[in-house]
């Protein structure tokens, strides 16, 4: 196979367009452009939302990959972000350590490379998942990065972007497609494929550049992250944040666990899709995969769903009835009990945090599993007032799921910004 550098990501090359609540403009921005997280939103509107606020604290609860952190930095406010998904977690520890000085990232790029290179043999990653997405001479060149990699010592943020630098280029080291939202495609391919070891020098080497240009810009206080639960948010203070903007999992059957599933195979992390059940089991309940152990009891007794009892409870005797009907019994009914449960403790440890007056940004999308209308925003609104914020409005970024061809339902769906006021 002839190799070729394809920063791309193997199909369209990033371009800009207005749309707040996708990640793809983030592509062209310094430090945010080092990992393409699929779930997450516009930096540049996240930026704007900060200034015409004037908020000088921020929270973000589902922080992924550090999209409101690096704007809240931007923007010279504080700001908390949590996330529990341990791989994501990682991404944004590292885009967060772009103070570091970018001469020693690339320094240790290079050792790792001639280390990698020096290397007697290495054990390739015990994954199916690897064979069908790499030639074995690739991902041979990926897994002595790794390894040298992981011999170095020395300071461990500048490890960390070197890290994100290896893992960054997995996806355009593969002749394989990804989809939209991440999902490795084995069955299809790309016609420009990335040489690890040139890839990997060179992703490095950019990083080190936009360190250079964010270190020229951003002087504002460094942001903190959390590897927590965004259901309890343990560590944050009460009465801290005066702005909350974040992008919670969406109500509709994607799996966040698979999502980075090929950098975690990778990594040596998991080895086949049964080994992301732990990592389902600890995230916020969005896909109907992570309830074979929900017990739905918990939802119908707790007080923090009774604003939304009685609808919630008819869409879970709907969407079971309409369940039974179909080939795949997926368990909707279940996921959505779930999915607003784990919403209402967000919002509940939210208020706790929040100062009085703050104001929340959540940007979502509503749901129709199984072609049953799930009014996401509306109920979550309601979710918030019961639990003490004073009021709540919806504002529509873009429709979707408009084109009927090869749709599971019509069901006409929306994505935009839910705003609680505190």
């Amino acid at each position: 196979m002839q190799f070729e550098l394809a920063f791309d990501e193997g199909s369209v090359k990033p371009q800009r367009r207005s749309n707040t609540t996708a990640f793809v403009d983030n592509m062209v921005l310094p430090v945010h452009r080092w990992f393409r997280y699929s779930a997450g939103f516009s930096a540049e509107w996240a930026q704007k939302t900060i200034r015409d606020v004037g908020a000088s604290r921020v929270v973000d609860p589902f922080a992924g990959s550090g999209t409101t952190l690096l704007a809240a930095e931007s923007e010279n406010a504080e700001s908390i972000g949590v996330d529990i998904h341990p791989f994501v977690a990682r991404v944004a520890k590292a885009k967060l350590a772009w103070r570091t000085e970018p001469s020693e990232v690339v320094a240790l790029a290079e050792r790792v490379l001639e280390s990698a290179k020096a290397l007697d043999r290495v054990e390739l990653p015990d994954s199916p998942l690897m064979s069908k997405c790499f030639e074995e001479d690739s991902l041979e060149r990926l897994t002595r990065v790794r390894d040298a990699l992981a011999l170095q010592g020395g300071d461990e943020e500048v490890h960390s972007v070197v890290w994100l630098a290896l893992v960054s280029i997995l996806r355009v080291c593969s002749p394989v497609g990804t989809a939209q939202w991440q999902y490795v495609l084995p069955n299809k391919s790309k016609s420009r494929v990335a040489e690890p070891y040139s890839a990997f020098l060179e992703r490095t080497r950019m990083f080190a550049s936009d360190m250079r240009v964010r270190q020229s810009e951003v002087t504002g206080p460094a942001a903190s992250f959390r590897q927590e639960d965004a259901r309890v948010l343990e560590s944050l203070p009460d009465n801290w944040a005066d702005l909350v903007l974040t992008s919670p999992p969406y109500a509709n059957n994607y799996d966040y666990a698979d999502a980075a599933r090929l950098e975690m195979s990778f990594l040596g992390e998991v080895s086949g899709w049964g080994d992301l059940k732990p990592l389902r089991d600890i995230l916020m309940k969005s896909c109907s995969q992570q309830m074979t152990r929900f017990d739905p009891s918990e939802a119908f007794e707790s007080p923090l769903l009774e604003p939304i009892r009685e609808p919630l409870i008819a869409a879970y005797e709907e969407l079971d009835a309409v369940r039974k009907t179909k080939g795949g019994r997926k368990a909707y009914h279940s996921m959505i009990l779930g999915y607003f449960l784990d919403s209402a403790k967000v919002l509940n440890s939210l208020r706790r945090v929040c100062r009085p007056g703050a104001r929340m940004c959540w940007v979502v999308g509503d749901s129709a599993p199984y072609g049953v209308y799930i009014p996401v925003d509306d109920w979550l609104g309601k979710l918030a007032v019961s639990l003490g914020f004073k009021d709540y409005s919806f504002e529509t970024v873009r429709g979707r799921n408009e084109k009927w061809k090869n749709r599971k339902h019509q069901v006409p769906l929306k994505e935009g910004r839910l705003w609680i006021e505190g």
